[in-house]
């Protein structure tokens, strides 16, 4: 199954880059892998292309393993990842080079790898969407740990929780492992496969389902709850960023970013890229329907009016104590984790 995913790649690759070729020269060209929803992605590719004339050959919906399976035969230049963890684990395998951008200065060193292989552009913290309809915020769990008692399978329609294979459920695992070991981590996994009232493909789901009162709330990225406060009904949700207090661990943090494909076939457009990503402009486009943070906030991310009282300033909450690019340590081993410990990978 996986070479026939390598080889479907490499087909649709070629199509798309043969559509190109009227449109300039190989080297006038940059490609692109991307695990972010493309909707997220693709104005910032058009914006890049009308800008440097340099044209784009993006493929959507990539995972860091079609990387490690295309290493003998390199494809992409950049790969954009929703996981920092994944970025890590791509570069920790000699899959990314380093390189030193003009302007990776305003990223902060505990989002970018020593070598500049991989940074973050924008971030999220982990946290409950919750149905202020059926559950106040004085009665919502307020730390991770409160999902080991079983009462929260009793609130009204239970609350939500992603397959284990989402990449940001592997991310919150991942941190869970640095801070508590692998034993208390994996009787979490248990314990909210136990308690979990629905799991879902993804945080959009979820969002939709407490919007609509089909759970009371979820676990999902920050970024989820501004979506919803844009829908047309079903918009009277609150947030809580867990673990906000004394003695608590702090929300647990992950990040978007981009990697350098090591021996990609147009390196000179992918550092063009690089460089252009970071100015304080395209961080803030970055962010775009998403509604994530930014790790500048001074750079100015526009807000949708609904959201923008809800925005909060990354550098003012409590996170926990633990730098984002060590996710990459535990990219690997986390998904035997969660599924040995009970919680499917994929749907059933």
């Amino acid at each position: 199954m996986k070479k026939f995913s390598v080889i479907l790649t490499g087909i649709l690759l070629a199509v798309s880059i043969l559509a190109f070729s009227g449109c300039g020269s190989a080297e006038e060209q940059l490609v692109v892998y991307s695990g972010r929803n493309e909707r997220f992605v693709q104005e910032l590719l058009d914006k890049f292309t009308e800008e440097t004339g340099i044209q784009v050959v993006a493929l959507h919906g990539a995972n860091a393993l079609q990387i490690v399976e295309e290493r003998g035969n390199v494809q992409a230049d950049v790969f954009i990842s929703n996981d920092l963890g994944a970025l890590g684990y791509l570069d920790q395998q000699g899959l990314l080079q380093g390189s030193e951008p003009e302007g990776i200065d305003t990223i902060p060193a505990g989002f970018r790898a020593d070598n500049n292989a991989y940074f973050a552009i924008s971030v999220r913290a982990r946290g409950f969407i919750y149905n202020k309809d059926m559950i106040t915020e004085e009665e919502m769990p307020k730390s991770i740990e409160d999902l080991f008692d079983p009462k929260w399978a009793g609130v009204e329609n239970g609350y939500a929780i992603t397959r284990g294979g989402n990449s940001g459920m592997i991310g919150h695992v991942s941190a869970l492992r640095y801070q508590w070991g692998d034993e208390k981590t994996a009787d979490w996994i248990a314990a909210i496969r136990e308690n979990a009232g629905g799991i879902f493909e993804g945080h959009g789901d979820i969002r939709r389902a407490v919007g609509a009162g089909e759970h009371a709330f979820g676990l999902v990225n920050n970024y989820y709850f501004h979506q919803q406060l844009l829908e047309p009904t079903n918009n009277n949700v609150g947030f809580i960023y867990i673990d906000q207090g004394e003695n608590e661990m702090g929300a647990v943090a992950n990040a978007a970013g981009v990697g350098l494909v090591n021996n990609g076939p147009n390196q000179e457009n992918a550092l063009i890229f690089l460089e252009w990503l970071l100015e304080p402009e395209n961080q803030a486009a970055f962010v775009g329907e998403s509604l994530e943070l930014l790790i500048n906030s001074e750079y100015g991310a526009q807000y949708p009016p609904e959201v923008e009282p809800y925005i909060v300033d990354f550098n003012d909450l409590k996170m926990q104590d633990m730098p984002v690019k060590e996710l990459g340590n535990y990219f690997e081993d986390t998904r035997a984790l969660i599924e040995t410990s009970g919680l499917d990978l994929d749907l059933r």
